[in-house]
């Protein structure tokens, strides 16, 4: 017999363990909230056991589970692996995949990227593994989620691909599965996809101040947002996240936070004088309680990645949004007497090299508008 009874625990109100015996302990807190711990002996080392709540376990249950427990010590088992095992066998990639998200949702800066995610995997692996428990989940079940869509859908396939590999890792990681990812063997179970033609299609430099001027003709947010854009050689996530308390007209700066930033960095960016008269434009036709300066159509939210796309595919110009920040570099390198490292700066991009990165401590930025004004100028 144990020296606690159901009596005596609804009485303790101090914190505290209170010991009922073969080391299972009552573990009352300060808030009052009690809890049942076992505490063992395994390989040499002392390791104490949550087996829940007094609230959920009664005397009797945590009794039971205290025996069966000490019972895996004896046999040389680990409690701890052997509860793990238990649950993986009910575990099914579904719920994986869905820990997995939930868990590094929060670390995506994109909002697309963030839904999108998930729901490749419940367009294309859920319906075929995604009710299968992890440990059954190998090589060749994986090639059937992906060989339908391998060839018509390579881009969407990748993802799927890494985003399948990366949920059995985690699994492995949590204990959940035995094995990581069989990622290698999947790769040689599925043919040759067509070569990338690589970069995003970029807008000749020579032919951006004519497509300005034509977007100087249209009167909507889109297109301010997309003069922006080339203006401030910014990414499209960038522009259109734009609020108005980052705009500093005096200083002729835009500090963007970095929580919006792809590298995880404040950026600032110099202003020219067009930029400024963009974002003036933009002020013109200002909503009120929207903190957005180019807002969508949506309220609250800002335009779609698609709304800057189509005013090109409106002007039949077969460029890409993300390229007008290639066409502005191909300008630098040819036409600008500043140093790469300063047009490298105005993209955002991080230093390459970690030595040099740890010594650099410039952002260049009266270079930079130098660079932008003379940018700005040749857009015109």
């Amino acid at each position: 017999m144990g020296k606690l009874t159901a009596t005596r625990i609804k009485s303790i109100k101090e914190p505290g363990r209170y010991v009922d015996g073969a080391g299972l302990m009552l573990n009352v807190t300060s808030s009052g909230s009690k809890s049942w711990v076992l505490r063992v002996q395994h390989d040499g080392r002392r390791r104490d056991f949550g087996l829940g709540s007094e609230r959920d376990v009664t005397l009797s249950e945590a009794r039971d589970e205290a025996r069966r427990l000490r019972r895996m010590v004896r046999k040389g088992l680990d409690p701890l692996a052997e509860r793990r095992k238990e649950l993986s066998r009910n575990k099914t990639f579904r719920m994986a995949a869905e820990d997995y998200h939930s868990a590094h949702y929060k670390t995506w800066k994109n909002g697309k990227h963030r839904d999108q995610w998930i729901n490749t995997l419940r367009s294309y692996a859920f319906p075929r593994i995604g009710d299968l428990t992890l440990d059954i989940i190998d090589g060749p079940m994986i090639v059937d989620v992906l060989s339908p869509i391998w060839l018509e859908k390579p881009e969407t396939a990748r993802r799927v691909k890494q985003r399948i590999g990366a949920v059995l890792d985690y699994a492995h990681a949590r204990g959940w599965r035995e094995g990581e990812a069989p990622m290698r063997a999947v790769a040689k179970g599925l043919p040759s996809q067509p070569k990338k033609t690589g970069r995003f299609k970029a807008m000749p430099y020579a032919e951006v101040p004519r497509f300005v001027a034509k977007l100087r003709e249209i009167e909507s947010f889109g297109a301010l947002a997309l003069e922006a854009l080339i203006l401030t050689a910014c990414r499209s996530g960038e522009i259109r996240g734009a609020c108005w308390d980052e705009i500093d007209f005096d200083a002729k700066l835009w500090t963007i936070p970095a929580g919006r930033m792809k590298a995880g960095r404040l950026h600032v960016v110099p202003l020219s004088k067009q930029a400024l008269e963009v974002f003036e434009r933009a002020a013109a036709l200002r909503i009120a309680d929207t903190p957005l300066v180019f807002p969508g159509q949506k309220r609250g939210k800002p335009l779609s990645d698609m709304t800057l796309l189509k005013i090109l595919r409106d002007q039949n110009e077969p460029y890409t949004v993300h390229g007008f920040r290639s066409s502005f570099r191909d300008w630098a390198a040819e036409c600008s007497d500043q140093p790469g490292e300063v047009a490298e700066a105005a993209l955002a991009h991080t230093v390459p090299n970690a030595v040099e990165a740890a010594y650099r401590r410039t952002d260049f930025l009266d270079r930079r508008r130098l660079l932008m004004n003379d940018w700005a100028d040749h857009a015109k």
